[in-house]
């Protein structure tokens, strides 16, 4: 963390200017926006062509669970919880730590959350490793995915979709989740769409099941995830403006 934290202290020392615009460009590369837009509308880009193995192979870009034998509601899924998700992890979390501790504290953010995806999983290989990294991200998106769950229902108001809805969902079911955390984006986001996410998953050929949120009153669709990325992108909009409001007036 000492050479993007020498580079911002470089630019300010040179010029205000250019450590601005160091730091936005720093924050801006830590966001994933982008990119879980890009690769989620190719997944629903490939569903609406039928082209169920281009799907498969498209959604296997974003998730870690076995795609190959999924079905079209299956690979709609898979991309409506990585969405959800992601936009703890891959948003609102760096720009939260980026509120507390400027860009560098994003940096780190970005730096235990990448750990936790490279060795967090339960394996005899890197089990001790795997556990502390897996304890520290938990810790690090303890307050972001609480703060997610509410700018989810504030982005469902938005959006004219049941807000209610997703503020129960998400109450009622986000502690299913295996994670502390992730449960709060994703059952907000399907009590929303007033669809139900979770079930079983393969990892590897084995089956991994984990608790239904959110209730079935709608069908999968291809739709539901240009939906969830509308509401990944207010989500971030609306924290982005907060957190100007309150850098601007500190």
């Amino acid at each position: 963390m000492a050479v993007p934290g020498g580079i911002l202290y470089l630019a300010y020392h040179i010029s205000f200017y250019l450590g601005l615009a160091v730091e936005s460009f720093m924050c801006y590369q830590i966001l994933a926006t982008k990119s879980l837009k890009v690769e989620s509308d190719r997944v629903y880009q490939e569903i609406q062509t039928g082209d169920i193995a281009r799907a498969r192979k498209a959604v296997s870009m974003i998730v870690g669970r076995d795609t190959q034998n999924l079905t079209i509601e299956g690979v709609t899924k898979a991309a409506v919880e990585t969405v959800a998700e992601n936009t703890t992890d891959g948003i609102i979390s760096p720009l939260f730590y980026f509120l507390l501790l400027g860009p560098i504290g994003a940096i780190v953010y970005r730096a235990g959350n990448t750990m936790d995806s490279m060795i967090g999983y339960k394996n005899e290989r890197y089990l001790f490793f795997g556990r502390s990294a897996a304890r520290l991200d938990d810790v690090l998106n303890y307050i972001p995915a609480r703060v997610t769950y509410l700018l989810f229902i504030i982005a469902a108001f938005i959006l004219r979709l049941d807000w209610r809805n997703a503020c129960v969902i998400g109450f009622r079911d986000a502690n299913k989740h295996p994670s502390p955390n992730g449960g709060y984006a994703e059952a907000t986001v399907a009590g929303a769409m007033h669809v139900q996410l979770g079930g079983y998953n393969y990892y590897n050929g084995k089956p991994e099941f984990r608790a239904y949120m959110g209730d079935s009153d709608q069908t999968l669709r291809a739709e539901h995830i240009k939906t969830t990325i509308w509401m990944m992108y207010l989500a971030t909009i609306i924290f982005a403006f907060m957190e100007s409001l309150i850098l601007l007036f500190w």
